[in-house]
């Protein structure tokens, strides 16, 4: 590598006080919490959600297939840069890694929550414990907000307030509360976010139909958790939203990449064939054009990927090594990006694992 590597998805392990020590005090005796389970371990416990979230998968980089469980893992055993900026740049430099951009992992879930006025306590409490973690080093450590969606006006002060804490993006919940994200009251809110550089990013397992409910074995769940994503990024697509929004900039995040290019020819096929009766947006090119230029997809193992590069935009491919969850290439990152992506051109190995992402977030100029 002729620049140093980036990884566009990473996570931290929250704390047990993240949200106890920051919430607004109305909601301080329900805020999320760490307990410890003499059967389940330590859990994450969030008032009014029906499962908590066990600590077992949350922070399972670099353990044997074997190993992998949901239960029983205390938080003391969990990785210390998931939580301790000074220890991730250990964790960094072990991958290879020069920077990583950090999402949540129990924000992930409270995406989720029924009650929006829960979750946006919730995510502000969020927002000024990630702002403080990456402080530390925020050359090695770009953050990524939340927002709870409840209306377009609040949520224009969401992206306001997330700039000035120094965050890079925001990370959306799969459902707002108001309408869907196609609809053009949007309008101001995606303006917004163009005018502050502020990219719009969708995670895996945050929309309600991210669940572990499917049919036949339960491995097969594992199939489904990208299916979300590519609901958001038809609904953008297809919804217009980048006809109308053309420098507005979508993440898709942890969903793979090596499905897009048959996604994007089955979007053209259904608006050729089918939009006569099957009504969309007002779409003056062909979907695969505004998912080229307007949505970018990472992924880790994912070496179909890198296959059919240029059957996507290679300029929108992110490589990630989502640190410190159970999915992650962490610590053999290096090991497996030889394989990858070995055969890649110098030019093309910059782009998915530095320029892209250093363009997307502005991180070469800051």
């Amino acid at each position: 590598m002729a620049k140093p590597i980036i990884s566009a998805d990473s996570h931290v392990t929250e704390p047990g006080g993240t949200y106890v020590d920051r919430i607004d005090p109305t909601y301080r005796d329900r805020a999320p919490r760490m307990v410890h389970d003499s059967k389940l371990g330590d859990i994450f416990v969030i008032d009014g959600m029906d499962k908590p979230i066990p600590m077992g998968l949350v922070a399972a980089a670099g353990k044997d297939a074997h190993e992998l469980s949901r239960f029983g893992v205390k938080f003391e055993e969990l990785h210390r840069g998931g939580w301790d900026p000074d220890a991730r740049l250990g964790d960094q430099d072990r991958d290879g890694v020069s920077a990583e951009v950090i999402y949540p992992t129990v924000g992930m879930m409270i995406c989720n929550h029924p009650d929006f006025d829960y979750k946006k306590a919730c995510f502000d409490a969020y927002n000024l414990w990630l702002a403080e973690f990456c402080s530390a080093h925020p050359e090695r450590l770009i953050g990524i907000g939340q927002t709870a969606m409840r209306s377009v006006e609040e949520g224009i002060e969401d992206l306001r307030r997330i700039k000035a804490l120094g965050l890079r993006g925001v990370m959306m919940p799969g459902n707002p509360a108001v309408s869907d994200y196609h609809d053009p009251i949007y309008a101001p809110f995606y303006e917004a976010a163009v005018d502050l550089g502020l990219p719009l990013s969708f995670h895996i397992l945050t929309s309600p139909q991210d669940t572990f409910k499917t049919r036949g074995p339960k491995l097969n769940a594992f199939m489904s958790i990208i299916r979300g994503c590519q609901d958001i990024i038809g609904t953008f697509v297809l919804g217009g939203v980048f006809e109308r929004h053309p420098l507005l900039r979508v993440v898709c995040v942890e969903a793979d990449a090596g499905w897009v290019p048959h996604y994007m020819y089955r979007m053209d096929h259904a608006w050729e064939r089918h939009r006569y009766w099957l009504p969309a947006g007002t779409l003056s090119k062909r979907p695969s054009e505004y998912f080229r230029e307007n949505v970018y997809t990472t992924f880790q193992d994912d070496w179909v990927a890198v296959q059919v590069k240029d059957l996507c935009n290679v300029r929108r491919l992110l490589w990630a090594n989502d640190f410190p969850h159970s999915d992650s290439t962490w610590p053999r990152s290096q090991e497996l990006l030889r394989k990858q992506a070995g055969h890649l051109t110098e030019t093309e190995r910059n782009l998915l694992l530095h320029d892209n992402v250093a363009e997307l977030y502005d991180l070469d100029r800051r």
